[in-house]
Parts: C-alpha cells; structure tokens; sequence
C-alpha cells in the first residue's frame, strides 16, 4: 500500500507543477474587462491659425501679374502736322465782300469770314458760289497776286451748258464786277488791278 501511494506521488507531482505553471501564465494576461476599460488616445486635430493670413487675403504673385496686366492704358493723341493745319484752317478772319443787287446797278458790301491763311481765296470763293446756277458752273478756280496784280483763273464745270462769253451784262457786273470791287476795296491786300483768265487764256470782257 505504501508503495502504491508513493508511485502516485510521484506521478501527481510533476502535473499538479504543470498546472501551477498554467495558472501563473494565465494571471499574467489581462481579462477582457480590463481591455475594455482602456480609453483610446484622442486624435489631435490642429486649428487653423487666426494669424496667419488666407489665400484670399494675401495675392499671389501670379494674381498680382493678372491684376496688372487688366489695367487698360490711357489713350492717348499725338499732334500731327494735319491736325495742326487743320487747327490753323479752323481761324477765320472777316473781310468785306462786294455782291450786286438784284438789278445789277450797285455793289452792296458785305462783312463775311474767310479763312486767316488765305482771305484772298475764301473771299474769291464765296462770289463764286453765289454764281453757280443749274446750268452755269465752275469746277474750280486759282487766285495769285504779284505786284499790286490778281490773276483770278476761272474753270467752268464739265456739266456746264452756258460759257462765259454767253453771261449777259447783268451776270458779268455780277461775277466780275465782284470780284474785282472785293479785291481792291480791301485795303490790306494790297490789290490795285484784277485780270481775269480762263484756263490761263485772259477772258476780253
């Protein structure tokens, strides 16, 4: 009997170690209360800083660069030589013209503008004008003055059906006669004599 207890002895041993060992390794883990009862570590999310100053309010250098490229230049006129001639031609001085009356007997004088640059050629210019019918016309004219002398070169319209030497004496006390009473009366032309040509060719009135 005795040797029977100390065979099971020595057969209980080594297992009641084993099942210490287990028990030991076992109380080391941690129980699922205790995972559970672990708080995860909170995430930290950065703010914003206030101070630092967002895209809007500081430019980039490639919206500065479209900013400026928008501005529209300021337009602007440069003086030319027509523009200054045409700014001269726009000053005008006043002259007396001489105009017949309507029973071509008398000369009736007249204050009227003409151009500063050449008075001598407005003036022409405006009798003409007031010659000019449906069926009698000029095309053009050229004055020159030399030595006291006007040379008043007339040229009849293409369209014109009637010729100087058709005018009756009415019409040439009103075209010639006119013309050379505006000329000399205007003193300071200094115009003494009036001739009177047709495409160079002196018109015998």
């Amino acid at each position: 009997m005795s040797k029977i207890m100390n065979t099971s002895k020595r057969y209980l041993l080594p297992f009641i170690v084993a099942i210490a060992a287990s028990l030991g390794s076992c109380s080391s883990n941690p129980t699922p209360r205790n995972i559970a009862s672990i708080s995860p570590t909170p995430t930290i999310t950065p703010t914003p800083n206030t101070l630092s100053p967002t895209p809007s309010q500081s430019p980039t250098k490639a919206q500065i660069r479209a900013s400026s490229s928008n501005v529209e230049p300021v337009a602007t006129t440069p003086v030319t030589p027509a523009a200054t001639t045409q700014a001269a031609a726009s000053k005008t001085v006043n002259v007396t013209l001489y105009a017949s009356d309507a029973q071509c007997q008398e000369l009736i004088p007249q204050k009227v503008s003409v151009p500063a640059e050449e008075p001598v050629k407005g003036a022409v210019g405006k009798i003409i004008e007031q010659q000019d019918t449906g069926d009698f016309g000029f095309a053009g004219y050229r004055v020159g003055v030399k030595n006291g002398v006007a040379t008043v070169d007339l040229r009849l319209s293409p369209q014109s059906k009637r010729q100087l030497a058709s005018l009756s004496s009415c019409e040439q006390f009103a075209l010639f006669g006119s013309l050379r009473k505006t000329l000399t009366s205007n003193a300071q032309w200094n115009i003494k004599e009036v001739r009177f040509t047709e495409r160079g060719q002196e018109i015998v009135l």
